[in-house]
């Protein structure tokens, strides 16, 4: 493990986060990093260190681009949101009004909304895709409209892993003509400057960090021994079942190749700068994308009282009861500070981003060492945080 020194800056009052940052080298194993903060929408948090890849022969720079698996997840939910912001997409109306072959095997009634709280039941298509047929989006588009769900829409919430981000997306494609990575650049993250992109052009992706230790179906195997084989019939099969669909049946493939990189899988492929997702979540936080109102609407809760997350809760049990607002993690847990108000997504592998509006702050933390969880849970990620809030009260003091 090494120590790696933190490139960048820290104002005054922050630098706790700074040897926070080092210590996740030091103890926790980080290969290659960033963290970003802004206040105010100015940044007072820009570190990075470490290596790209796995031999440590390529420094980590501050524009390096990391995949951050379903981080990517809030800049989908924030194209939809701009929509409804401009009066184009009403989040309850019906998927079908905007996309209308999503209207087969009875799903002609579920509302937009359930598509980004994840209560649809379509964790995946009822036939597994092979690789090249995921990267191929008018392919899985039809193939989801088609497949009738998993569960009773509405009635449940299961974390939609890898279908969000086509089902989402398609509502964007189907009302703007764009597809959802163009729509983000031209409307949120060109403007802002902000390097987050989801479909990496070529000429970007020499700024790409390898994964080291990254998911794949290898892993899931060794993590969940006792879990079926596919063809499932019924989510009661087992446990595991919504896990293996939501992970298995829409499978991505090699994380690190050009296809995958070039590809538009918006639930999980998005590569971004720290700097460049604390860019979006900071203008978010100060008020510059959405009205007040759409705001609140983003972070108003979708979950039931005491309802538990039928993938989530396979995953980790301590993570059940996660509550969703519309695109994004709640901060149920305290894993976005002490302000029950914050609201982001996090990514497996430990990448997580977020908003806290009441403190016009925003966060992001990038890595291609592959850790634990998914809701920022992952402990580098919490010591940051614990980090910047402290950091925060001495600014503020």
């Amino acid at each position: 493990m090494e120590n790696a020194p933190a490139n960048g800056h820290c104002a005054p009052g922050f630098e706790g986060v700074r040897d926070a940052f080092a210590r996740n080298f030091a103890e926790h194993g980080d290969v290659g990093a960033a963290v970003s903060v802004t206040v105010d929408g100015e940044p007072v948090v820009d570190l990075w260190g470490g290596h790209t890849d796995r031999k440590r022969t390529r420094p980590w720079q501050r524009d390096t681009l990391v995949n951050v698996y379903s981080t990517s997840k809030g800049m989908t939910a924030l194209c939809a949101h701009l929509l409804a912001d401009r009066g184009e997409l009403d989040m309850d109306a019906p998927v079908a009004r905007y996309w209308p072959q999503f209207a087969q095997a009875g799903k002609q009634d579920i509302p937009v909304r359930w598509l980004l709280s994840h209560r649809a039941g379509l964790l995946a298509p009822r036939e597994r895709l092979p690789v090249e047929h995921v990267q191929d989006w008018d392919r899985v588009c039809a193939t989801l409209a088609a497949s009738p769900p998993w569960w009773e829409p509405g009635t449940a919430q299961g974390y939609h892993a890898v279908s969000f981000g086509f089902l989402v997306g398609e509502v964007v494609r189907r009302i703007t003509g764009l597809s959802l990575g163009t729509f983000l650049r031209r409307e949120i993250t060109g403007p802002l400057d902000a390097r987050v992109f989801i479909g990496t052009p070529a000429e970007e992706q020499d700024q790409c960090a390898d994964m080291v230790g990254q998911l794949n179906e290898a892993r899931l195997a060794e993590r969940f021994p006792g879990a079926p084989k596919p063809p499932y019939q019924a989510l009661s099969d087992h446990p595991l079942v919504a896990v293996m669909l939501a992970l298995t049946y829409l499978p991505t493939g090699d994380v690190n190749s050009a296809a995958y990189r070039s590809a538009e899988i918006p639930a999980g492929n998005a590569h971004a700068s720290a700097h460049g997702l604390a860019a979006v979540y900071g203008a978010l936080a100060c008020g510059k994308l959405v009205r007040p109102g759409t705001l609140e609407a983003m972070r108003r809760s979708q979950s039931l009282p005491d309802e538990n997350d039928l993938v989530i809760g396979a995953l980790a049990p301590a993570g059940a009861q996660l509550r969703w607002g519309l695109g994004y993690m709640l901060n149920h847990y305290g894993h976005a500070g002490p302000n029950p108000g914050a609201f982001g997504h996090g990514g497996a592998g430990g990448s997580y981003a977020f908003a806290d509006p009441e403190n016009r702050l925003s966060y992001a933390y990038t890595m291609n060492k592959f850790g634990a969880g998914t809701s920022g849970e992952d402990p580098r990620s919490k010591h940051l945080v614990a980090a910047v809030y402290a950091g925060l009260e001495r600014a503020r003091g």
